[in-house]
This record gives C-alpha cells, structure tokens and sequence, in this order.
C-alpha cells in the first residue's frame, strides 16, 4: 500500500497485514508518498509489515521504527545471519523465497531457527511473483516448522481453491497485483469479495468508510511487490 486513501478503504476491510514497499525500484516503493502518520491511524489489530530487497540491517531498523513496522519481509537475497540480526522483540521476520521447477527445501533450513515466517513467491525476473502463480504441488509435502504466506498471482478466481487448500504450514495468502487500480493503489471493492469469499461470509456492497464483518477470520495480506 502507498496511497492512503486506498490505504484507509482497505483497512477497513480488516486485513491482518498490510504491506509497504520500501524497495526504491519497485513501481509500489512508498517514497515520499505514505507517512508515518499515515501508519499510525491503521486499526491495532493490523500488523504493518516493511518490505525490503537487500537492504542493510541497519537502513531496515530505522525504517522499522520510523514507521512502528511489526513485521519486515526480506524479498531478496538476504542471508539467516541477517534474519537473526532483525529479528528481536516485537519484531517479525518473513523471508521471501521464488518458487520454479524442483525446489531444494533443505535450503532454507539455515533460516529456520531465525524466521517467524516464510513466503513463496513465483519465481520470475523482478522481486516478487510477478503476478504469476507456480505450481502448488510443490508445496504437498513441506515439513518444515515454519508456516508460510502463499503468493504470486492470486485473483478472484483462485478463491474457492484457496479456500479448501490443504496444504502443511500454509498461514496466509497475499494478494497484491491482481487487485490493484494502479501500483500502490488497491480496488477495494474486488478484495472485499475476495475477503469474503475466502472468509465465507455473505456479501455485502463495499461501503466507502464502512466495515465488512466476518464470521471467521482469515489471514489475508496485501503486499504490494
């Protein structure tokens, strides 16, 4: 997220993260755009998770508390030793890693003990999943103790699959290019039917300012890559 009146209509929805990008080169990248303040007016109850691609432990930290970030996703080519300098009281690390083909697991051991979550991505050119889904057999026998965020392309058309997913570890999806007006700006009205679709509930029109009550929560986020 970076516009905050798109900011402020999903928040109403009741995501349980919101993501911001603060990767220069990404078309989403926050810039001079989203305040601290901006931040400071989301619900508690949603977790505010800082987006960064190979960037210093130290730049991280200041973004961290500049924006009060509960959590950071490292989309890069980050090491575990700099999962466990990031990772402290309070604070949530997320490594993101790109999915293709066969995939090596016992690769991410290292960052096991360092990580409270994992996120697979597509694999692709840029960052991120590049608005692409991979195959999510991949995934059928994941035994790691880390749960996971699934992303890469998810749509309106991969709820009724997402909902019934059985896959181990699974937490959250993350939705992201195929609910955007334009970078950095989300339809509300489309991820209010994803939302309830994914939570079961009846749907209701979105309502500018309004709230979409659930009768089950469902951890949904919106990370822009």
């Amino acid at each position: 997220m970076r516009e905050p009146a798109s900011l402020a209509a999903v928040a109403t929805l009741q995501p349980d993260f919101l993501g911001f990008i603060f990767y220069p080169k990404s078309s989403r990248y926050v810039g001079e755009e989203l305040s601290a303040d901006n931040l400071n007016n989301l619900p508690p109850s949603i977790k505010k998770v800082g987006v960064f691609v190979n960037e210093t432990t130290e730049i991280i930290r200041q973004r961290v508390q500049e924006f009060k970030l509960d959590m950071v996703q490292l989309h890069g080519d980050e090491t575990a030793a700099q999962c466990q300098e990031l990772r402290a009281p309070g604070l949530l690390v997320m490594k993101a890693f790109a999915l293709g083909g066969k995939f090596d697991f016992d690769a991410l051991l290292p960052y096991v003990p360092h990580c409270d979550y994992f996120l697979f991505d597509t694999k692709g050119e840029q960052p991120g999943g590049n608005g692409l889904t991979f195959d999510w057999d991949l995934l059928r026998d994941y035994a790691l103790p880390v749960p996971y965020f699934l992303a890469g392309g998810l749509d309106l058309a991969h709820a009724e699959t997402l909902r019934n997913l059985q896959l181990p570890g699974l937490f959250a999806v993350d939705l992201n290019s195929r609910f955007e007006i334009s970078p950095g700006e989300k339809d509300p009205t489309r991820l209010q039917q994803m939302f309830q679709q994914l939570r079961g509930v009846t749907p209701t029109p979105y309502i500018e300012g309004g709230h979409a009550e659930c009768s089950e929560a469902s951890r949904v986020q919106s990370l822009p890559n």
